[in-house]
Formats: C-alpha cells, structure tokens, sequence
C-alpha cells in the first residue's frame, strides 16, 4: 500500500501539507503518517529527575500534542482514510529521517517555512535538508489549496542519461492520477541549443517508456528557475517534478542547485526525486 509521510509541527505550512496528504489520499489507495517531532536540548537524556521537565508536566504537553494531531486529523481527512500518528522526541531532519525508513514510506509531503537565503546556504533549513538527502520523493507545498489537482505535471529536466532512473520514479507517481505530463528543457543564453535539437534529445530521452499522454516543451528565458517557473505559470501547472543531486552546505555557492532555488522562489507544489 501507498504510505505518506507528513511531518506536523502545527504551523500553517505544515497544515498545508496535510490537506495536499489528504487530496493525494482521496485519489489513491494509501496509508497517511502524521508525525510530530520534539526537539530536546542538548543535554537532556531523559525527562526525570535533574532535566528541565517534570514527568507531569511532560504528560500533560503529549496529551496537548496528541488532541492537536487528533483535530487536524478530523479536520482534513475522511474516516474512510487510514490516518495513524507518532509524537517521537528528536530533531526534525533526523527523526523525520528515521521514521520515513521505519514505517518504508513512499511519498513525504512537507510545508516549506521559507527562512532567509543566508541562513539556507550555511545551515540549510529542515525542509531544504530532507529535500536533498531523502531517497523518497519529497513534495514541498508552500501555499494552501482547497481542491489540488493532478491535472498538469511539468517534468523539469536536462534530459541527460543519469535522470532517466529520476523519469521512471516521477512515471510511477504520476500514473497514479489521470495526468496531463509536459516534458520541459529551459534554454538559456548562456547553455543555447536550438529547438529542434532538443526536440530530438527529449525524444530520444523518453523512447522507452509510456508517455502517450505527454507534450514537448523548449523554453527560452534569462535563467532555468525563471524559466520553470514562467512555463507554470503559463499552463498553470499543478505541480513541477525535479531531481536533486543532494549537494549540501556552501558548494551550494558555487554549484548552484537548480532544486533549492525554486523550493524557495516558487509556490506551485515541487516534487524532487534524488539521482
């Protein structure tokens, strides 16, 4: 079966999240993870005598967190859903790490916070993080949708050879909704081929897999993520697919990653699938 994993930490994005969750969910036949992870400070072992919490009050703050996962459950999924829980004591990126390995997850859909690009290319925020290591696809969501649909997927790519294991995974996802897939290459001044010869590689790209119900796109524009985001803009898309290369910490200045620029710039939902 299908399983989503959705960390909760009650923030509007997070919430977010779990409505597109809840809308994958109606369209598939899945189980749903909501996962609240409480980050202890250093130090502190356990939550007994000489820690900074009481046993009580320990008690009472897990009994609050489970009647708020508890409502935002009822509050965004069906009965019929199969929506089960886990409060775990760790930090974000570790747990959620741990626990999409634990329950063998398929899918995670996270709200992205959107922290200052400083702070992002030096420490990287937990979104940003699970984004590039996670070997699960991650759907980023930054704004609320009542009524996501699965209608226009982009497939954002250089269509090289190492991104044809990348295509079969985002195949797979995709074929489970009734989805119109556009295959997109973003030229620019700096990278310029013409038209045609991309045509040509894009087709050579996908000969060996079904994508009877797809189009062809070549897109002119200053940059790649301008020109991902212009392009779904323009088809109104409703969510763009890119793989990431799970490059980390300040080569990000250097190397630049087409995948973190548009987690942060754009706001159609972004799925990444790690080469």
């Amino acid at each position: 079966m299908f399983k989503i994993l959705v960390p909760i930490d009650f923030s509007n994005k997070s919430e977010f999240a779990a409505k597109m969750a809840a809308q994958i969910g109606k369209k598939t036949v899945c189980e749903i993870y909501l996962l609240h992870l409480v980050e202890l400070p250093s130090g502190i072992v356990d939550m007994g005598a000489g820690s900074n919490f009481s046993i009580p009050e320990s008690m009472m703050y897990l009994r609050k967190v489970k009647e708020k996962i508890l409502e935002l459950k009822a509050r965004f999924f069906d009965e019929k859903q199969i929506v089960k829980y886990a409060i775990k004591f760790q930090n974000p990126y570790e747990g959620i790490d741990k626990y999409a390995k634990k329950i063998k997850a398929d899918l995670i859909v996270m709200g992205s916070q959107g922290i200052s690009d400083f702070e992002e290319m030096i420490i990287g925020s937990n979104t940003e993080k699970i984004v590039r290591t996670s070997d699960i696809p991650v759907i980023v969501v930054k704004t609320d949708s009542d009524k996501f649909k699965f209608k226009n997927l982009v497939f954002a790519s250089n269509f090289k050879e190492e991104n044809k294991v990348v295509f079969g995974k985002f195949l797979n996802f995709a074929k489970q909704f009734t989805s119109k897939i556009h295959l997109l290459k973003v030229n620019t001044i700096g990278k310029f081929e013409s038209s045609s010869v991309t045509k040509e590689k894009i087709k050579e790209f996908i000969k060996d897999f079904d994508v009877s119900k797809s189009t062809i796109n070549v897109y002119n524009d200053t940059s790649v993520v301008k020109g991902i985001i212009n392009f779904g803009r323009e088809i109104d898309a409703d969510l763009i697919a890119l793989s990431t290369h799970g490059r980390s910490g300040l080569s990000n200045l250097f190397n630049g990653s087409i995948t973190k620029s548009l987690s942060k710039n754009v706001l159609r939902p972004i799925i990444t699938f790690k080469l």
